[in-house]
């Protein structure tokens, strides 16, 4: 073997015959990296992977980078694994750059310490020779030179070593590394939200209990209807919204719910009937959708029956509705649009973070840093469903609203004259159903006198009177809200 000036080690084995042996491309060097062996330039033998296989007794050549390291002491060491079991007898001969300052050689299973059989240099301690009988299955000869510091300025090739552990150390570098990107990147999404995602701010002249009259006349704030409340609240378009909209459509003519006889074990049902004459072009366009998609070309459909053609009709409804909050000018933009751009985005960073992640953990030990690209990933997804803001004008209407609700909830409504009441607090149903008040209104309505047992757009069964209208209201809303979720156009917007 000889060592060249520039650390490269060329290597000359003679064989008797045919043979085929590992050779070692690869060890431990500390806990986080490898010792890399490089083979180059072989002839007379080829190497697949570790494995070189000597087809016929002859020479072999190869040359090996990485195998010189400097020490602590100033020299530089020569360390090669020079042959491999089985073999009768091995002699190794070894010249370098310089004068031999110390040699060694081991026998036996890798990392072995057992010394070989012989091991000497020349005179001038340019040339070592080592001697080595009786090298089994899987021993391997090891021969060590030291040789001055700078013979060949040679570095041993390093790689890194994957660890689940090192990967991610914790210190003060990865450690204060990921805070501040936390910082800066949480930081950056709240920056975010208070320029994009909040509402515009409203004066506070604009909020207090709304009293929906005038004139002695249903008057709800700023015309809004319950669909549009119910969208404008929570900046989307759901199941509630959609039940509350058919309350409306009742109350204010468009049809008549009729509850239906049932038996002790039947499970409750209505039939939602088409009134004739009613103005149904004045209706909203979502409304307008919501009753074709009802009533299909019928003039009646039972709850239990709204399937299909309903089915589709709810993703129209849907689309209206949102639609309808930006002709409002209550959103600049589709709420359920701006959500998923950001989620959308959200998940790109996510995955921009974990693709990052395990390359930094895979070359590095700073994968902990990748984690806070992730954190902001998923931040960044889940706080997208609160960037939809509302324009001043939507502010407004929602201060507006919730003066309204407070009404509801607390509202007096014992001066209202008798003949109004049933008007009045039917028109205060639907948005209640918005507001989950259905109990309070519900029985207030029961307690309404009027000619005969029903209203003009509830229709109970026989013996059914508006005592009972509180508990039919409150089924009606629960059983009508599953029927459209079942639909699954409306299960989750």
């Amino acid at each position: 073997m000889q060592l060249r000036p520039d650390g490269v080690l060329h290597v000359v084995e003679r064989a008797d015959g045919p043979l085929s042996r590992t050779v070692t491309t690869r060890t431990r060097h500390d806990d986080g990296s490898d010792r890399i062996y490089r083979i180059t330039n072989v002839k007379g033998a080829t190497l697949d992977g570790e494995t070189l296989t000597v087809p016929a007794a002859g020479t072999v050549e190869y040359d090996v980078t990485g195998a010189v390291t400097p020490l602590p002491d100033g020299t530089e060491e020569l360390r090669w694994f020079a042959a491999g079991g089985p073999l009768d007898a091995v002699t190794v001969s070894v010249r370098g750059p310089g004068q031999i300052q110390s040699l060694a050689c081991f026998a036996g299973p890798a990392a072995s310490a057992l010394g070989c059989t012989a091991a000497s240099m020349d005179e001038s301690a340019e040339n070592a020779a080592f001697e080595q009988t009786g090298l089994a299955e899987g021993e391997q000869l090891t021969v060590v030179v030291a040789y001055p510091a700078g013979s060949t300025g040679a570095q041993p090739i390093l790689e890194r070593r994957f660890d689940l552990a090192t990967a991610f150390t914790v210190d003060v570098w990865t450690g204060g590394s990921l805070v501040a990107l936390l910082v800066l990147l949480l930081g950056g999404l709240y920056g975010l939200y208070r320029s994009r995602g909040r509402d515009a701010r409203v004066v506070e002249s604009e909020s207090g209990m709304y009293a929906p009259l005038e004139d002695g006349r249903f008057a709800p704030p700023d015309g809004v209807r319950p669909g549009q409340i119910g969208t404008l609240i929570d900046e989307q378009a759901d199941v509630i919204d959609v039940t509350a909209t058919i309350v409306d459509l009742a109350v204010r003519g468009y049809l008549r719910i009729d509850e239906q006889p049932r038996g002790p074990y039947d499970a409750p049902d209505w039939l939602l009937v088409k009134l004739p004459k009613a103005p149904v072009q004045a209706l909203l366009p979502y409304e307008r959708a919501l009753y074709d998609a009802m009533f299909d070309l019928r003039d009646d459909i039972l709850l239990s029956q709204l399937h299909g053609g309903f089915s589709a009709g709810l993703a129209r409804v849907r689309d209206a509705l949102y639609r309808d909050v930006v002709k409002q000018g209550w959103f600049a933009r589709r709420p359920d649009s701006v959500r998923s751009r950001w989620t959308v985005l959200g998940v790109l960073l996510t995955l921009v973070g974990l693709a990052g992640t395990v390359v930094l953990a895979w070359q590095t030990t700073y994968g902990l840093v990748g984690l806070a690209v992730i954190i902001a990933g998923a931040a960044l997804t889940v706080g997208g469903q609160y960037m939809p803001a509302k324009t001043a004008k939507g502010a407004a209407a929602l201060a507006h609203t919730l003066g309204f609700r407070q009404f509801l909830i607390s509202g007096d409504v014992n001066g209202l004259p008798e003949g109004q009441r049933v008007e009045l607090f039917s028109r205060y149903l639907p948005y209640a159903v918005i507001f989950d008040s259905v109990d309070r209104w519900a029985r207030v309505v029961s307690t309404i006198t009027t000619e005969g047992d029903n209203l003009y757009w509830y229709h109970g069964p026989a013996e059914w009177d508006l005592s009972k209208f509180a508990d039919s209201m409150r089924t009606f809303v629960m059983t009508t809200s599953g029927a459209i979720s079942a639909a699954r156009q409306f299960r989750s917007f």
